[in-house]
């Protein structure tokens, strides 16, 4: 027992020395900073995208140098035209004696009792949203983009490309009221005319040998890609002499129609099945952005 003990000992005193020794090995060792290695350099994209002020100034340039089509001095552009047809726009005069944007949600009754007709169908939002869609559109954007407005009450409007348009519905509904009442809306920075009511016919404001197609499910089906090549000019100068127009339901329910436009050559579909307006305009300039290499 005693040679054991002794044993547990000498080891324990040769471990405590072994500790010992690494401690001060440690200790003696000079402390290595470590060197920062640098990120090997990223190499830059193929196509380096504007920044927004950039991009803002640039639409802005070439927006300023575009015409609305009334215009006499107005040349030919290469533009895509679209049309937002049967837009449930018309204004009401409310007890304070305010006039309003008609719709369903704060006009039900009106509708119902004074109008006689169903609140479903004033849908002013409908345009709103397709509104959006049109002008957010890097086809818009790149200035390739016209639009006008034929509201259900016959009223024919015309938009400029650099025309921003309110988020909000609320805001939205403000500015069609002051449109619907003044015919016309201007920059306050430099006295542009953003929108403005225009007379009838829309043919007349159309380029010469423009090609007109109507969107309806009810047409004749296409994908958005077969549509843009088998009706979009390859590049936009080729449109120049080919100008196209897509006139695009704004209304709740109901469909275009050649007996509005006879001047529509064929309707066309881009999906199997019913798509909201703005989603039907997303797909459509999508294609057209692919096919003309606009990103």
């Amino acid at each position: 027992m005693a040679a054991d003990d002794e044993s547990d000992a000498s080891g324990a005193s040769s471990s405590n020395d072994d500790d010992d020794e690494y401690d001060n090995e440690e200790e003696q060792q000079p402390t290595q900073k470590r060197q920062r290695t640098s990120a090997p350099p990223v190499p830059p994209p193929l196509e380096i995208a504007p920044s927004s002020d950039a991009a803002t100034s640039a639409i802005q340039s070439k927006s300023s140098s575009l015409l609305l089509t009334g215009s006499k001095q107005q040349g030919k552009s290469s533009r895509i035209i679209v049309v937002l047809d049967q837009a449930k726009l018309e204004t009401i005069k409310n007890r304070r004696g305010n006039y309003e944007l008609l719709n369903c949600d704060d006009h039900r009754d009106i509708c119902k009792k004074k109008l006689k007709k169903d609140p479903k169908e004033f849908r002013p939002d409908i345009c709103h949203q397709e509104l959006l869609a049109l002008l957010d559109s890097p086809l818009n954007k790149s200035g390739h983009l016209q639009l006008y407005i034929s509201t259900s009450r016959n009223v024919l409007i015309e938009l400029h490309p650099s025309v921003r348009i309110p988020r909000t519905y609320k805001r939205f509904a403000g500015l069609m009221v002051q449109l619907l009442h003044k015919m016309k809306i201007k920059a306050s920075e430099n006295g542009t005319t953003l929108m403005k009511v225009i007379k009838n016919p829309l043919s007349q404001h159309l380029p010469v040998g423009t090609h007109v197609y109507g969107m309806s499910c009810q047409g004749l089906l296409y994908s958005p890609t077969s549509l843009a090549k088998s009706l979009i000019p390859t590049s936009p100068e080729e449109c120049i002499d080919h100008p196209v127009c897509f006139i695009v339901g704004a209304m709740a329910a109901g469909h275009v129609t050649v007996d509005d436009h006879p001047y529509i050559e064929k309707m066309f579909s881009i999906s199997e099945y019913p798509l909201s307006g703005a989603t039907a305009i997303n797909r459509i300039l999508g294609a057209i952005e692919h096919q003309w290499g606009i990103v």
